[in-house]
């Protein structure tokens, strides 16, 4: 699933393309993208064309076309990407949702899994998602204040990390990697970790994401890439995540994989110990 990196990318891309621009036409290829929109497929279209996009801003793994006072809010899901283009262009396997823009390019949302979706949402163009908790990338965020409470559950870290109620954009892949450069074990309960640690492990999380933005994003398949189909490439210097089996660059030690909620965790087994255990 895209992470903040990955929809930071997204957002940038298209900020670049549809801020100023004009929505002349939606046609809705399969309902499953909007549908939770009250009036359905032909509601939707009704609300969205002829809106002027002012702007289009992201928290977390959220982002949100700003339509005067009213959103479009976009969650990418498993596999959701948008591709920028014309309305000649061939269509891309997958394309659910065209947007005919007033310069005569389209812009396509594409989901093969169909887990994402569109929502309009009208009056929250400030902020459509407030149950959602400040990313490290907002100015307002204060890692400090993030840290104490995140030492305050009563749970494994890497849950605590991915609780998007506390800190939003990581997921799976950057909590494993922050936690690989802060030598922590996944399980390692967070109200055990210091005050110290515990904000070197929220900075090293920003760190790390910084770092992925830098270079596009993670892209391990055709299902993440930004609007002009370009992947990123953050994966080549992943140093804990997906590496099961190879050495670990601080000490040598094989990488394992761990089962983690229906997913995986991977981690040095000698580098990130639990307290009181020997691996």
């Amino acid at each position: 699933m895209p992470e903040l990196p990955e929809v930071e990318v997204v957002r940038r891309g298209l900020a670049a393309h549809t801020v100023g621009r004009r929505i002349e036409r939606v046609t809705v290829l399969h309902p499953r993208p909007v549908r939770s929109h009250p009036a359905g497929p032909d509601g939707f279209v009704a609300d969205l064309a002829g809106r002027a996009v002012d702007d289009v801003r992201r928290r977390g793994k959220y982002l949100w076309l700003a339509l005067g006072d009213d959103a479009l809010v976009v969650h990418l899901g498993m596999s959701g990407q948008f591709r920028l283009g014309h309305a000649t262009d061939d269509l891309v396997r997958n394309t659910r949702v065209l947007f005919d823009l007033d310069d005569g390019r389209q812009l396509r949302f594409v989901d093969q899994r169909m887990f994402g979706g569109l929502q309009y949402s009208p009056g929250t163009a400030a902020c459509p998602v407030p149950h959602i908790a400040l990313d490290p990338f907002d100015p307002e965020f204060d890692e400090r204040a993030v840290a104490a409470r995140l030492r305050t559950r009563r749970t494994g870290v890497k849950r605590a990390l991915l609780d998007q109620s506390l800190v939003s954009g990581i997921g799976n892949i950057y909590a494993d990697e922050s936690l690989w450069r802060t030598r922590v074990h996944y399980e390692h309960p967070s109200d055990e970790l210091g005050p110290r640690k515990a904000v070197e492990l929220i900075r090293t999380a920003r760190d790390v994401m910084d770092e992925a933005l830098q270079q596009g994003g993670t892209s391990f398949d055709s299902l993440y890439v930004n609007v002009n189909g370009e992947s990123g490439y953050f994966g080549r210097a992943l140093t804990a995540y997906g590496r099961e089996g190879e050495p670990c660059q601080r000490c040598g030690t094989p990488i394992v994989r761990r089962a983690f909620m229906n997913r995986s965790s991977f981690l040095c087994p000698r580098c990130q110990r639990l307290p009181g255990r020997r691996g």
